[in-house]
């Protein structure tokens, strides 16, 4: 499957920046990722959801649902199941996305119900698609 992570604005925080670009090279090994910042704006959220069409589109918000990090792991197996070859990952800026956003997603997923820095939620999130991935295949990196 090919991850393609589109996000509003490039990192500004350096070890967020430094720890993104870690899991991208990570999720590297057992997938394709592509990833994309757009700039922030008006027209930030149509382009991104423009750039995801075609595509599985899964939006962060802290209105989606919640997966352990197993089912997270299972939900996109299932995907793969289904030959879905492109699943986007779209990162929304700080107001986070409207309704009419939302409903445009395959599914809007919460990493809890905390908010975090755009920034922030994209370096957790890479994090729990690198530890899905590993659990897929089999390695050692998550622990029950």
């Amino acid at each position: 499957m090919i991850w393609r992570i589109v996000a509003v604005g490039r990192p500004a925080l350096p070890f967020a920046a430094a720890g993104i670009a870690d899991y991208v090279s990570r999720i590297g090994h057992f997938a394709r990722v592509e990833l994309e910042f757009i700039k922030a704006g008006p027209q930030a959220h149509a382009m991104m959801i423009s750039r995801s069409a075609k595509t599985y589109r899964v939006f962060l918000d802290e209105r989606g649902h919640q997966f352990t990090s197993r089912s997270f792991s299972t939900a996109i197996q299932t995907l793969e199941n289904r030959s879905v070859s492109t699943c986007s990952l779209l990162v929304g800026g700080a107001d986070g996305w409207l309704p009419e956003e939302r409903a445009k997603a395959d599914l809007v997923w919460a990493l809890g119900k905390i908010t975090l820095q755009h920034e922030l939620a994209l370096l957790v999130a890479l994090e729990q698609i690198y530890r899905a991935v590993t659990i897929k295949a089999g390695t050692p990196y998550h622990r029950d």
